[in-house]
């Protein structure tokens, strides 16, 4: 299984593949927007995680364009702040708060990749 990993947060990039590595995952990492939509035409991930806030996109409106590419394609949101209440991220198939904590990520991934 691969996993693209969106995020303009260096660290937050490195913990999510180390960890994810380690449960067996194929994890691509992005910094921001161009290099995510370029990762996810040549890579075609099975999952993505997608930071909100990003430094030369938002995040919704990449959510949208991967959609539009892949419908049925499981993104999970994944920011620092509660954004619940915004409908726009209700296109994406979950939402996790970061925390150094994986093991919600962990699950939600699991989860949605036995989802077909």
């Amino acid at each position: 299984m691969k996993i693209l990993i969106v995020d303009d947060d260096q660290n937050i990039l490195r913990l999510y593949k180390e960890e994810l590595e380690e449960e067996g995952y194929t994890v691509i990492t992005a910094a921001n927007g161009k290099e995510a939509i370029e990762q996810f035409d040549k890579e075609e991930p099975d999952i993505v995680t997608l930071d909100i806030l990003l430094p030369d996109i938002d995040g919704i409106k990449l959510l949208r364009q991967i959609k539009e590419k892949r419908p049925r394609l499981p993104v999970i949101m994944s920011t620092a702040y509660d954004y619940r209440d915004d409908f726009a991220v209700w296109a994406s198939e979950a939402y996790i708060v970061k925390s150094a904590d994986l093991q919600e990520l962990k699950a939600t991934i699991k989860k949605l990749s036995t989802q077909e």
